[in-house]
């Protein structure tokens, strides 16, 4: 049984307007997050590999800055294995609950222009518990570069959320799949995308065809008092 340990708390609320300021931290025996976030917008997250903080905003944004949090983490993560060690213990006789993440949802972050660079995001909601394996598939090939995946994110009921980005040049007629593995699953559940045309909009050809029809019945008005100016004289 592998027993996950997620503490998060809210920070702060404006009494205006609802937002939600997070701090997550999570041990298991094999994995350790820590992050920070806003409103689902993560802010700063510990990569432990690399031993060091991670600020993913890009440079033109006005980051939040925080007090040394890569050293609070380390002291965070220590926290969590000890309170992980009593859980486990508390614990030890009672069957883990396991969560399958519904098949998940693909879609690109902005308008897709062919030969345009974009990004596909991919969501998996509602599991439990972390981890899960999110891959990607082009044209039925692996997909290994491009790839950005965030830490879960705590949802209001206790289940985990997690988005993965990839970044493409979108050509006709290409597939591109994301798949998510769980423990909690028999096998891998896929979702497929297509790059497709974009039609033009409808607007120009009703504008057309409705400016060739007034043109013809201007033709066809002055065509009938021609006549019968000629039928007067």
């Amino acid at each position: 049984m592998v027993l996950v340990l997620v503490l998060s708390c809210v920070l702060a609320v404006s009494a205006d307007v609802l937002h939600e300021d997070i701090h997550l931290t999570a041990c298991s025996d094999s994995e350790k997050e820590d992050l920070y976030g806003l409103d689902d917008e993560e802010l700063w997250f510990a990569d432990f590999k690399k031993g060091e903080g991670v600020y993913p905003q890009p440079d033109f944004v006005d980051h939040n800055r925080y007090t040394d949090p890569y050293q609070l983490a380390l002291a965070q993560q220590e926290v969590c294995k000890q309170n992980l060690k009593l859980k486990r213990e508390a614990f030890k006789d009672f069957k883990e609950k396991k969560v399958a993440p519904s098949t998940p949802i693909v879609y690109p972050k902005d308008e897709v222009e062919l030969g345009q660079k974009n990004f596909l995001i991919c969501y998996v909601g509602a599991f439990y518990p972390a981890p899960v394996k999110i891959y990607w598939k082009k044209n039925e090939e692996n997909v290994t570069t491009g790839i950005s995946s965030k830490p879960p994110l705590l949802n209001q009921d206790g289940s985990l959320k997690q988005f993965s980005k990839l970044e493409f040049t979108p050509q006709l007629g290409d597939i591109y799949s994301c798949s998510v593995d769980h423990m909690a699953l028999d096998q891998p559940r896929t979702r497929m995308w297509e790059v497709k045309q974009t039609g033009p909009g409808v607007g120009p050809a009703v504008f057309c065809g409705l400016g060739l029809t007034v043109g013809l019945l201007g033709v066809a008005a002055g065509t009938f008092f021609l006549i019968k100016g000629n039928e007067c004289s």
